[in-house]
C-alpha cells in the first residue's frame, strides 16, 4: 500500500482527467498534460510538485506541497498526507493526524480510500480516536469538500476566463496558443482546450472521481495486506 499512493500521484492530468468511458484524442491529451493546462488547476499543480519532491527524497517539501493542493480538494494529495503522517515520512508520526486526512480523502466514498481509513481506525487507541475527532473539526472546515471545492471552481472560472497576454495563452476564432519552450506558442482547438471536463465543476469532479474510482478497484484487494508476513 504504501507504494500505491505515490504511483497514483504521479498519473498525468492527461490521464486523471479522462471520463473512463471515453478515449482522449492525441491531442486531447496533448492539450490536458500541457504546462498551461496544468498551472492553471492549483490542485494539480501542487500535487505535481509534492510527487515530485516525494520521488527526491525531500518528504518535509512534499507534504507541503500535498497540503497546498489539499486546500484544493485533491483527494490524492490528501491520502498521501494521511499515509506520511502514518508512517512519519517529512514529520513525526501522527496516527490520529492521520486518520483524518484519510477520512478526507474517503469523503467521496471511493473504495481504496474508505478501506484503508477503516484499517487506520482501527489500531487507533481511544486517545487518538478521540483526539482525531478534535483534530478533524477544525481541518475538515478548511480542507472538506464544502469548503475546498468552492475555492478550485472559484480559480477555474478565473483561469478559463483569462485572455491574451495571460500565461494561458489567448484564444483566437478557433484556436487557443499554448506558451511553448524558447519563448514560442504552439496551436491547438479552443474546442479541445476549452472541455468541460477540463473547466467546469461538475464534469471536473466526476472525471478525476471516475479514474481515482478505476485505480481503486483494481489496488483495493492490496489494502489491508500489502506484504509476505502480513505486517504494514
Amino acid at each position: 500500500m504504501r507504494a500505491l499512493i505515490p504511483t497514483m500521484l504521479l498519473l498525468p492530468l492527461a490521464t486523471w482527467s479522462a471520463p473512463a468511458q471515453t478515449a482522449m484524442s492525441r491531442l486531447d491529451v496533448e492539450v490536458a498534460d500541457s504546462t498551461s493546462m496544468r498551472e492553471s488547476h492549483p490542485d494539480q499543480h501542487y500535487r505535481k510538485l509534492g510527487a515530485d519532491a516525494y520521488k527526491a527524497g525531500r518528504t518535509e517539501e512534499a507534504r507541503r506541497y500535498y497540503q497546498m493542493a489539499a486546500r484544493y480538494a485533491d483527494k490524492l494529495s490528501q491520502a498521501a498526507l494521511a499515509e506520511m503522517c502514518w508512517n512519519g515520512e517529512g514529520g513525526d508520526a501522527d496516527h490520529a493526524l492521520a486518520y483524518v486526512w484519510m477520512d478526507m480523502a474517503a469523503e467521496r466514498g471511493l473504495p481504496l480510500f474508505v478501506a484503508k481509513r477503516e484499517h487506520y481506525w482501527k489500531q487507533l487507541d481511544e486517545d487518538e480516536r478521540r483526539h482525531s475527532v478534535q483534530v478533524g473539526r477544525k481541518l475538515y472546515a478548511k480542507y472538506g469538500d464544502p469548503s475546498a471545492k468552492p475555492r478550485l471552481e472559484r480559480v477555474l472560472r478565473v483561469q478559463r476566463n483569462q485572455v491574451a497576454g495571460s500565461r494561458l495563452g489567448f484564444i483566437g476564432t478557433s484556436e487557443t496558443y499554448l506558451p511553448g519552450t524558447n519563448g514560442g506558442y504552439s496551436r491547438v482547438a479552443s474546442a479541445s482546450f476549452y472541455q468541460d471536463r477540463f473547466w467546469k465543476p461538475d464534469a471536473y469532479w466526476k472525471a478525476q472521481d471516475e479514474l481515482m474510482g478505476r485505480q481503486g478497484q483494481v489496488q483495493i484487494g492490496a489494502v489491508e495486506n500489502t506484504s509476505p508476513d502480513g505486517s504494514e
